[in-house]
């Protein structure tokens, strides 16, 4: 299985990218290939340019903790004995594990002359000491100015005796794939290394945060690379290096790259405020997939189902709610699902921005006021487990779709643990290989609405399958509420 990992040089969260370069490519086949796709004869005066400004970011910290490995079993007597119990088992009067220290390499760049650098959030997580190393020597400890985990960006500061030579940011907006990009890095503490390659893909969502939106590129980058730069051939910095896919650990020229259109947003708010400030909307969404497409009479499977919208938020004030698709946010399409957070987090807090959403068929315009995105998660404790002493269960009513329903009484309410706020027609079994079941609905399951139409009995549920029926509908838009109220959006394939 292939692994994400971090360009960084610590063990546990290492970053990579990798790729080969042939230059010169002659003659093919009797044609000769133009100029351009033969790639740049050489990237040595926008190198030269700009490695003064790529730094060798070091740090350490202390931990506690026994190690892992365990100590080598030696004979009786042996001379080594002694020091092998003190490096394996290094233990206080108290009994404890000794503090040891970790050091860990990575990358960064100056973007600011009086001594602003950029790296990636997991190189400095946890430092106690932060080091700058420059490609004249020179070594500045480095405080932190903040960090984001989300994109995975963190801006120090150094004091430099001199103003730092500075690099520019580009717009990763206008890269295309194919274009040549250069990285420069510290691979495996190899300061001021140059590699280049192509962009292989852009808007790659690796699934390592909210607001995916990688470049992918097989410029060879390797641990410790964490945190440089991306150029183009400009010497822009349109991207920062920040994972890599990986079966072993080492380079096979997948790896991927913050774009500037992001980082640039979260630098300038953790330089001024130390933290970030998004945009907030206050929905729950998931994908549109081809069969809620087809249950909504979509032509394209895009945009975003509302599948949840937070009490009190921006989006319940302004009167979008669940079943909503939202296709188009502040003028901006809304392609996939992952694009609205990047979207919404990179409005200013208190902006009134014109979301398009699809409702029943017919699009609606609605302005929403941004609130501030909290940081704070809310985790609540659920138990699966249903009381103890289980009334006795109804007669469900068999109906479509391969499943048993039955009117939400205080007996099934008491059985299932569904809370006394949500309303329905309550699953009491599915069957066996049936439409349902292929979809993961599951006794417990609370059936609201079907196709955007709400449903109190069973009787309701039958009644506006067979009417999807008759529309010719090949797939029924179920919205469902778990035990605890939250909501979810299923398409069931209608069955003969």
């Amino acid at each position: 299985m292939n692994a994400l990992a971090s360009p960084r040089g610590k063990a546990s969260h290492t970053k990579r990218i990798a790729g080969a370069l042939i230059l010169g490519l002659g003659m093919v086949g009797g044609f000769q290939a133009p100029a351009m796709a033969r790639g740049p004869e050489s990237v040595a005066d926008i190198a030269s340019e700009l490695l003064d400004s790529v730094v060798n970011v070091s740090t350490s910290q202390t931990v506690t903790g026994s190690r892992s490995t365990p100590a080598p079993q030696l004979p009786d007597g042996s001379p080594f004995q002694d020091f092998f119990d003190e490096f394996f088992n290094q233990k206080q009067d108290n009994g404890q594990p000794r503090p040891r220290r970790v050091q860990s390499l990575g990358s960064g760049f100056v973007i600011d002359s009086s001594g602003i650098i950029v790296t990636n959030n997991h190189v400095i997580e946890g430092a106690d000491e932060i080091t700058a190393n420059f490609a004249d020597g020179t070594k500045l400890t480095a405080t932190l100015i903040g960090h984001d985990e989300k994109t995975d960006l963190a801006v120090l500061k150094v004091n430099p005796e001199k103003p730092l030579k500075a690099l520019k940011f580009g717009d990763s907006d206008k890269l295309r794939v194919g274009d040549w990009v250069m990285a420069i890095g510290n691979p495996f503490g190899l300061g001021g290394t140059v590699t280049v390659g192509i962009v292989s893909a852009r808007n790659r969502d690796i699934n390592s945060g909210p607001y995916d939106n990688f470049i992918q590129t097989d410029a060879s980058i390797n641990r410790g690379n964490s945190g440089g730069p991306l150029f183009n051939m400009d010497g822009e910095i349109i991207g920062i290096n920040t994972a890599i896919i990986s079966p072993t650990g080492g380079s096979i020229g997948i790896g991927f790259a913050i774009p500037s259109s992001t980082a640039i947003n979260v630098i300038d708010q953790l330089r001024q405020y130390g933290e970030t400030r998004r945009g907030w909307l206050g929905v729950r969404i998931q994908e549109v997939t081809d069969d809620i497409a087809e249950s909504l009479a979509m032509k394209d499977a895009s945009g975003a189902l509302v599948a949840g919208v937070t009490d009190a938020g921006p989006a319940a004030e302004a009167g979008i709610e669940p079943g909503d698709v939202i296709l188009k946010f502040d003028g901006k399409p809304v392609a996939a699902m992952h694009e609205l957070p990047r979207l919404v987090a990179d409005e200013p807090v208190g902006k009134e921005v014109e979301v398009l959403v699809l409702r029943k068929g017919k699009e609606q315009s609605i302005k929403v006021k941004l609130g501030r995105l909290e940081e704070a998660e809310t985790v609540a404790a659920v138990t699966d487990q249903p009381p103890e002493d289980q009334p006795a269960e109804p007669a469900p009513v068999s109906g479509p779709l391969g499943l048993s329903l039955a009117d939400l009484s205080p007996t099934l309410r008491s059985q299932f643990g569904i809370k006394d706020e949500v309303k329905g027609v309550v699953v009491t079994d599915v069957a066996d290989g049936s439409p349902a079941a292929d979809k993961r609905l599951q006794p417990g399951d609370v059936i609201l609405e079907i196709s955007q139409e709400p449903v109190k009995s069973p009787d309701d549920v039958a009644a506006r399958i067979e009417q999807l029926k008759t529309d010719g509908r090949k797939s029924a838009l179920l919205l469902l509420a778990n035990k605890d109220g939250d909501l979810r959006f299923v398409a069931v394939t209608i069955g003969d």
